[in-house]
């Protein structure tokens, strides 16, 4: 039951952080176009990785 105790730690830090995004995007001043170019250049980067690394795979599966 330990497994349990973890992960319900992991889903109350996860609805904190949340909370805390949703109060700094809703701030006044920059602040909510600083939490979306953020997040842009997050998915982007994931997005990119992510082109790689299916590239990378099927170059392994696929023959010369």
């Amino acid at each position: 039951m330990q497994t349990a105790a973890v992960l319900n730690v992991i889903v109350d830090n996860i609805v904190e952080m949340n909370e805390l995004f949703t109060d700094v995007a809703m701030g006044e001043g920059l602040a909510p176009l600083l939490v979306l170019v953020g997040t842009l250049l997050i998915v982007f980067s994931v997005g990119v990785f992510g082109a790689l690394t299916l590239g990378a795979i099927g170059s392994l599966v696929t023959s010369n």
